[in-house]
C-alpha cells in the first residue's frame, strides 16, 4: 500500500489478524497496513523495529492508535498487531 519500499499502490492478499503478544516468524504481518471492521484501540508494532542484529521486538516497542472507526484502513505499515491494549476487533492485513 502507498509509496512504501516495495509495495504496489493497491492490496494483492489479505490475512485475518488475532492480536497476539507472542512475537515470532509466525505472527510477524510482514509490513502490511490495516484495516479496521469494527472500532476501538489497535496496538502494532511498526515495521523496521527489529534490533541492529534483527532481533525481535518486544511489546514496549508498541504503539496504541486510539478510537480507530469501524471500516477504517490504517495508512500505517505494521510487523505485528498486539493483544495487549487492542480493543478493535475484525483485523485484516494487507499487503
Amino acid at each position: 500500500m502507498g509509496q512504501f519500499f516495495n509495495q504496489p499502490d493497491f492490496g494483492t492478499e489479505a490475512t485475518v489478524i488475532l492480536p497476539t503478544d507472542i512475537i515470532t516468524a509466525q505472527t510477524n504481518r510482514n509490513s502490511s497496513c490495516l484495516y479496521v471492521g469494527t472500532a476501538g484501540d489497535v496496538a502494532v508494532i511498526m515495521q523496521s523495529k527489529f534490533g541492529p542484529n534483527g532481533e525481535y521486538p518486544v511489546i514496549l516497542d508498541a504503539i496504541t492508535f486510539k478510537n480507530v472507526p469501524a471500516g477504517s484502513i490504517l495508512p500505517i505499515i505494521v510487523d505485528f498487531v498486539v493483544a495487549t491494549g487492542t480493543t478493535a476487533s475484525d483485523l485484516i492485513a494487507l499487503k
